[in-house]
């Protein structure tokens, strides 16, 4: 089993950027999915981006302002945040995938772990 350690949130001004880091420990980093989500309060937990096999996916609103990554030396993932807004304020949570899912990459139960969350706060 893996665990991954969310970290990188803070309290940011509109327009600015900020950059999460999933770190993962028990296992080394595979070629399986891995992606980002995000809940706001009262709001059900919602898809951010993916990475399986190379290929990026993104949620239609953060297209051009997020970037995902991974640096497999480190067993760590990124998600770069540019451009942010109010309604990107959220608690963002990393999650990977133990195996090739056949479900969708937005769906949160195609992932089998899950980091504990970093808090992103992004002010008028």
């Amino acid at each position: 089993q893996v665990q991954l350690v969310d970290s990188g949130g803070g309290l940011v001004q509109a327009g600015g950027s900020l950059r999460v880091s999933c770190a993962a420990s028990g296992r080394t980093f595979s070629r399986y999915p891995m992606a980002w989500f995000r809940q706001a309060p009262g709001k059900e937990r919602e898809f951010v981006a993916a990475w399986s096999g190379g290929t990026t996916y993104y949620l239609d609103s953060v297209k051009g302002r997020f970037s995902i990554s991974r640096d497999n030396a480190k067993n760590t993932m990124y998600l770069q945040m540019n451009s942010l807004k109010p309604e990107d304020t959220a608690v963002y949570y990393c999650a990977a995938a133990r195996s090739w899912v056949t479900s969708p990459l937005n769906n949160p139960d195609s992932y089998d772990d899950w980091g504990q969350g970093t808090q992103v706060t992004v002010s008028s």
